[in-house]
């Protein structure tokens, strides 16, 4: 069965029981999937990426057309699963828990459980993609992102290059897109490029349980840290 088969299963299931909100189908996906890391991380990336997008809209208050089809880049839902993923959405706009508790069981379900494993930045760069789409980024959509990035033990540098990358900042920063400073020596910023080059690869992303929709994003992520790491090298030569 497809995970989107599964993911819809396991949706069917929950929803129609006993449960107060999102994050009890959060706490239903550590024990549904739990002799099953790998099906249980592409789960929870994908009801993160549902609610927490959900809350991020009501916090702008108004869901375009074009943060619809960003979020279709993300993911390529069967028609057959649209319903599912309707009914968690409507499910996490009406809860009354606030964004920051679903944020909170996402990051305990993370991976193996780690505070800062690599699924959470991408489910961060995934609202980024989403919350940029219609042209503008909200003061209000950067608050609820960088609170997101506090809950998932995501640091102030690593936030500042999502931010630097989603060119919602001065876009011609490349010190920013690598997360280091004008006076960082050269070999190190080579080896944070390279760190930066392999947590992106596309095996390692569809290890953590993205779908392969995200890895056009990706994609738009490796170009802009290659991009930033030219620009400092041939600024650097040139000096």
């Amino acid at each position: 069965m497809s995970i989107w088969g599964r993911f819809g299963e396991f949706i069917s299931r929950v929803t129609s029981g006993a449960i107060s909100g999102v994050a009890d189908v959060v706490e239903a996906v550590r024990t549904a999937f739990e002799g099953d890391p790998e099906l249980r991380r592409k789960v929870a990336f994908s009801i993160a990426m549902i609610a927490l997008s959900a809350k991020m809209a009501k916090a702008d208050g108004i869901v375009t057309q074009d943060e619809i089809r960003a979020f279709h880049e993300i993911f390529s839902v069967p028609r057959e699963q649209e319903r599912n993923v309707a009914r968690l959405y409507d499910l996490a706009t009406a809860d009354t828990a606030g964004f920051e508790a679903y944020a909170e069981r996402m990051a305990g379900l993370c991976g193996s459980g780690e505070r800062n494993c690599r699924m959470l930045e991408d489910i961060l760069d995934g609202l980024f993609h989403i919350a940029k789409a219609d042209g503008y980024l909200h003061e209000r959509e950067v608050a609820f992102l960088h609170r997101v990035a506090e809950i998932f033990a995501i640091d102030e540098r690593r936030f500042d290059g999502i931010l630097a990358r989603h060119a919602v900042r001065p876009a011609d920063d490349p010190y920013a897109v690598l997360g280091v400073t004008r006076d960082t020596p050269f070999e190190t910023v080579r080896r944070r490029y390279r760190e930066l080059v392999a947590e992106n690869h596309p095996d390692r992303l569809i290890a953590r349980g993205v779908p392969e929709e995200f890895l056009a994003i990706a994609n738009d992520r490796a170009a802009a840290i290659n991009i930033a790491y030219e620009a400092i090298e041939r600024g650097r030569v040139s000096a």
